[in-house]
């Protein structure tokens, strides 16, 4: 995966989001499910299926998923004891993958949350591991298809910064004979909260959705063919901030965190392409930056005379990948005898100097082809699925070219020429690039069961077995400075893995309302393609995840309660960082680290209503999740980090949901409570405690027309999260004190406001 971490760029971790032991429920969007003398059905940190599901119905309420505090292209990461990603969480449509690895295709570049989408929910812990082999958390969705009456859904969307999001979609019927269809579109314009040199918007995405629908006599079933195109580049700011005791990021005169921009003015920058050794400027808005997608998707089910229900989802997905950005690795100041010029003008240039790594991925021709065809029946006290799942994925010479450059520290910096860079600012082309082709297949088997033993006690118990082929090349060749892929030579790859999945969750009740749960789940990988992008062979040793919880419920007229302990180990984890010299802030060395890590928590999910009307969620997580086993040489020294607790992951985790509803009124709040996130791998440095919190008023005016505000950060907080790029090394957090810093940052104060229309 790729993962930006700390001061530092690492370039890739897993392959999907892992998420285990607890994680941060969210507010809740979809209805609730209760069944007396159960545990909350939706309560999301620990995911208990405690109802015999069948195959069709294994969403969870996803509450507040879909809050986000960093943007909002995509759904929130679902923050537990192992480390997320860019990517973020995993994210399905019609029970398969938006993308099968979301590098170099980020999912929110071809999914959205939409109206054209017919329900979107959380896929539980379990149901991922057991029929898609990936241990996490995911948004499962499902298309809107065709509909039998007319119907029409229109949302507009938009903020005080100028944010417009426009989504329709329209289904109905086009003959007696059961012949539907369904057509929608979503468009997004976003500026964000901040002001770029070269373009109005910081998100534009378009996606656009068309297909049939035919429903069979009798309500045996139905057949779906659909197609999606979609259009979209996102680009990712950061933050620069004075550094200061107990986590302290304090704005610095002529930036202000969240309302200024630290992407080069006009957002472009130079690279030399490995493939045929050209050299290009890619552009942050044009298509160096921009993927583009054509998808079909067939799906849909049919109930057999013998009672089992037959369903199947495939999908071709055609993509072109491409990727642009640029990531902050330190600040120095510079004199004017260092001789820095702006580019733009040749001036001579004296203050703060940003040190900056580009990346490009440009226009990648990338090819999935993926089935899931499973048979589901009710036998006696048990629901038994039984399915196949197959993926296939191609990616035709992937490439991550790279370059440096410097840039003033200001809100919209102009780029700079140094001593050591070329005529157009730039340097060091390709000493870390990447490279890799082939393709994947994965072909699974997996089975299902949810058992109601008797009215005290249920089970639910699953398992698959996963082949898991890669072909392809790579190079070993070093990457030397304007490094192209004439120099190398390529190496195969042929490997072939065989992978176990499981799930062991049962809750037995001692009283109606009261009784005890436990759960045991297991997830095995071992390497993707992506993996094989440097010149260093990477480590396919088999990473295994065991999961095991233990806990107790307790529901009443007032309240429902979940209490769980949760222990959670992965081996042979990757990280590649893009490390920083401590002695010399110009130097950088990209370095790749195997370690594992653990993490033991504890979490409460409660919901809590006193009276009618009033609802209040509250989710708390203690956790220590660290590293084992974690060394590494760099700029000749030996570091051991085993035992640091992990980046950006908090001790303690708070979430405080309440909402209240009064005939056609509602009005809701979310809180989320974050302790200090240690922001290097050494945990010498570290981000202040901090909270997260959304809020909102919804008014339904009737049956057709409903409106919506909301207000994101309204305590109106600021201040740096995450990582701190350019300080993995750093062992005293003082020498930090007052220096001028970049990371990540919250979204500022934000009103938006929406309408709806069903017709």
């Amino acid at each position: 995966m790729k993962q930006y971490t700390t001061m530092s760029f690492s370039s890739k971790i897993l392959a999907l989001i892992f998420t285990g032991i607890t994680c941060l429920s969210v507010q809740n969007t979809f209805a609730q499910e209760e069944e007396e003398g159960l545990p909350q059905q939706d309560s999301i940190a620990l995911q208990q299926d405690l109802k015999a599901d069948n195959e069709t119905d294994k969403n969870g309420s996803d509450r507040n998923v879909m809050l986000n505090a960093a943007n909002n292209s995509g759904p929130r990461d679902v923050n537990i004891g192992l480390p997320a990603t860019v990517g973020g969480i995993t994210i399905l449509e019609n029970d398969l993958p938006v993308v099968y690895f979301y590098w170099p295709e980020l999912p929110n570049k071809t999914w959205r949350q939409s109206v054209g989408l017919k329900n979107t929910g959380l896929l539980k812990m379990e149901d991922l591991a057991t029929t898609i082999g990936d241990l996490g958390f995911a948004v499962n969705s499902y298309t809107q298809n065709g509909t039998k009456e007319f119907q029409g859904k229109l949302n507009l969307t938009g903020s005080h910064f100028g944010w417009f999001q426009g989504d329709v979609n329209v289904s109905g019927p086009i003959s007696d004979n059961g012949w539907t269809y369904s057509a929608g579109a979503f468009v997004n314009f976003d500026p964000s909260t901040y002001d770029l040199g070269f373009n109005n918007y910081v998100d534009q995405t378009k996606i656009f959705r068309v297909g049939l629908t035919k429903y069979f006599n009798e309500d045996k079933g139905e057949f779906n063919v659909y197609y999606k195109y979609a259009d979209s580049y996102v680009n990712t700011n950061y933050a620069v901030f004075e550094y200061g005791p107990n986590g302290e990021a304090n704005e610095i005169d002529g930036f202000e965190i969240g309302n200024d921009s630290y992407i080069v003015r006009d957002g472009r920058m130079r690279f030399r392409d490995i493939r045929d050794g050209k050299y290009y400027f890619g552009e942050l808005d044009g298509a160096a930056n921009t993927n583009t997608s054509h998808n079909v998707d067939i799906f849909g089910n049919y109930k057999l005379d013998n009672g089992w229900n037959f369903k199947y989802s495939t999908r071709l997905h055609l993509a072109k990948a491409s990727l642009l950005y640029g990531i902050p690795l330190s600040i120095f100041e510079a004199g004017a005898q260092d001789g820095y010029t702006i580019a733009s003008t040749g001036e001579a240039y004296t203050g703060r100097v940003g040190t900056q790594l580009g990346l490009s991925t440009p226009e990648i021709p990338v090819t999935s082809v993926m089935g899931r065809f499973s048979i589901n029946k009710q036998l006696d006290n048990h629901n038994v699925t039984l399915g196949i799942l197959e993926q296939y994925y191609h990616i035709d010479k992937y490439v991550s070219n790279r370059s440096l450059y410097f840039q003033t520290v200001e809100n919209q910096p102009q780029r700079l020429i140094g001593p050591n860079t070329d005529e157009y600012g730039f340097y060091g082309y390709n000493t870390s690039a990447e490279y890799f082709n082939g393709i994947e297949n994965k072909l699974a088997v997996y089975a299902n069961d949810t058992w109601k033993v008797s009215d005290k006690l249920n089970i639910k118990a699953g398992l698959m077995l996963r082949h898991h082929l890669i072909d392809g090349d790579f190079t070993r060749t070093p990457r030397s400075e304007g490094f192209t892929l004439a120099e190398a030579e390529l190496t195969d790859i042929d490997e072939s893995y065989f992978h176990v999945a499981g799930n062991l969750n049962a809750n037995y009740n001692i009283t109606k309302n009261f009784g005890v749960l436990g759960n045991f789940l297991y997830t095995e990988e071992n390497g993707r393609l992506e993996n094989f992008s440097t010149a260093i062979d990477p480590s396919v040793v088999k990473s295994r995840s065991p999961l095991a919880g233990l806990g107790v419920f307790w529901n009443t007229d007032y309240f429902s309660l979940v209490s769980q302990a949760t222990y959670l180990t992965k081996n042979n984890y990757l990280t590649r960082y893009n490390l920083v010299n401590p002695a010399d802030n110009t130097e950088s060395q990209q370095t790749s680290v195997f370690y594992n890590i653990q993490t033991l928590g504890w979490t409460t999910d409660m919901m809590i209503t006193p009276f009618k009307g009033f609802n209040l969620h509250y989710l708390i997580t203690l956790q220590d999740p660290v590293y084992k086993d974690f060394t590494f040489n760099a700029f000749g020294e030996n570091y051991d980090y085993s035992d640091k607790t992990v980046l950006e992951i908090s001790n303690v985790l708070m979430e405080i949901d309440p909402s209240y509803t009064y005939k056609d009124w509602r009005v809701w709040a979310s809180f989320r409570y974050f302790s200090k996130q240690y922001t290097n791998i050494n945990n010498a440095l570290y981000f202040a405690p901090r909270w997260e919190n959304f809020g909102g008023v919804n008014y339904k005016y009737n049956d057709h027309i409903s409106f919506g505000a909301t207000v994101v950060n309204f305590l109106n907080q600021t201040g740096a999260k995450g990582t701190i790029n350019g300080a993995e090394l750093i062992n005293d957090a003082s020498q930090f004190y007052g220096s001028v810093l970049s990371g990540s940052y919250i979204r500022p104060f934000i009103v938006q406001l929406s309408a709806s229309f069903n017709f």
